[in-house]
């Protein structure tokens, strides 16, 4: 255990030191399962369960928003950790109810999932993840919605594990604390033009990864009510915010500052937990 958190204290010195090659895979999907015994047994003992989501995004971006951006952070924490590996993305989680229907589930493509049921697939994940011999579990979500459900797996199972050296770390910093909407704030940004869904934000670093996925046609000015879930206008393009002001160097900064306070929070729960 002293060796975990000395190799931990290295890593918050000089990331570099356990850093993976950018060749190296990561993805559990894409490894074999002698590949991954012998990954775990070689001390990559830590792995990320990434929940993102399938729902509207307003006509100009695809559904699979949540999971395309988190697939690509998810991958370069992982990277940057070291010793790593990266569960497949969750793309169902909680998104309103079915009949009547709420939330995002009153546009067609979305897709739900009650929150009892989500957070079964997160404890069930994580059990499988123990079972096999990891031993920092890392909950990390792209959307709001995700979050409560994290955290009560979270807190449930380090509860059940107390007396074992398996944590489950639940990383609320890479969505909630990351620090971009002040950042934009300062770029002359304002409240109304970030938005809350489908705005600046999210259109932005998609575009910078998957430029594809933006249908650059279709960007307009959405709602800039302060709670828009109740407008009409909201409840007609499912747009907050004005993505028309959205941009690559934008979703590249947003990008870096979810990937750096995931970061920092991982490295100081880790060595907390020890």
């Amino acid at each position: 255990m002293k060796i975990r958190v000395i190799g931990f204290l290295l890593l918050l010195v000089s990331p570099s030191l356990l850093a993976q090659s950018s060749t190296d895979p990561v993805f559990l999907e894409e490894l074999t399962w002698t590949e991954v015994r012998d990954a775990i047994n070689s001390g990559t003992t830590s792995i990320i369960l990434p929940t993102g989501g399938t729902e509207q995004n307003g006509p100009h971006m695809v559904l699979g928003k949540h999971n395309f951006i988190i697939k690509y952070t998810a991958e370069q924490i992982a990277r940057r950790l070291g010793q790593t590996l990266v569960a497949p993305v969750l793309p169902y989680v909680p998104e309103g109810d079915i009949e009547p229907p709420t939330g995002h589930m009153r546009f067609p493509g979305t897709i739900t999932l009650p929150n009892e049921y989500y957070m079964k697939l997160l404890e069930y994940a994580a059990r499988s993840f123990k079972a096999h011999g990891f031993k920092d579990i890392i909950f990390i979500g792209d959307s709001g919605g995700n979050q409560a459900g994290m955290k009560t797996v979270c807190e449930m199972l380090n509860e059940e594990w107390t007396r074992t050296d398996v944590r489950v770390h639940f990383i609320s910093d890479y969505l909630g604390g990351n620090g971009f909407r002040a950042w934009l704030l300062n770029q002359g940004e304002t409240e109304a033009s970030i938005g809350r869904h489908a705005g600046i934000p999210a259109t932005s670093q998609l575009w910078s990864i998957h430029p594809e996925l933006i249908r650059q046609d279709k960007l307009a000015p959405g709602t800039t009510d302060p709670t828009p879930w109740q407008v009409e206008e909201y409840r007609r393009t499912g747009v907050s915010g004005d993505p028309t002001r959205a941009s690559v160097a934008y979703g590249q900064k947003g990008l870096e500052l979810k990937v750096e306070a995931a970061l920092a929070q991982i490295k100081r729960l880790i060595v907390e937990s020890r």
